[in-house]
């Protein structure tokens, strides 16, 4: 029962503090990227060239590897007046191994992203798979990326 009504108030206090809006010019902040072997952890972000159009590189790090992302996402609102947004998009990423072989591979994307009325932070995250376009090397089907940005206007 306590579970149960712990569960309604946090409901209901994001449903009546958090009025949300999207405007914002870029965002830079935290990333984290999982695949199924993997959880790489760096920097993120994100520029507006037009309201639909948005550019996005991730420089993540992992225990022997570095990943370079560079990202075009169409953007659209789900209302008028929502603070969130959804997008898809594609761009390629590159695998530095320490002492092994690249990896390059395709990386589209599909997401939500939210901004809080206010607070200038973004939260977004992300189904990116990755097609691997190097040889030794299978594709990564179940890759996930999560932002946590501070917005700039």
């Amino acid at each position: 029962m306590k579970k149960l009504l712990f569960v309604f108030m946090l409901v209901l206090l994001c449903s009546v503090s958090l009025e949300a809006q999207t405007n914002y010019k870029a965002a830079l902040g935290l990333g984290v990227e999982a695949f199924d072997e993997a959880t790489l952890v760096g920097v993120t972000g994100k520029y507006f060239f037009t309201d639909h159009h948005v550019g996005q590189a991730d420089l993540g790090f992992e225990d022997g590897v570095t990943a370079i992302t560079a990202l075009y996402s169409y953007h659209k609102k789900f209302a008028p007046g929502s603070g969130f947004r959804w997008y898809a998009g594609a761009g390629p990423s590159i695998f530095l191994f320490d002492g092994g072989e690249n990896i390059f591979a395709l990386r589209p994307h599909l997401g939500l992203d939210f901004k809080i009325d206010g607070v200038p932070i973004v939260l977004n995250f992300d189904w990116r798979p990755a097609i691997v376009l190097s040889e030794d090397a299978d594709n990564e089907i179940g890759a996930f990326a999560f932002g946590l940005q501070f917005a700039f206007n």
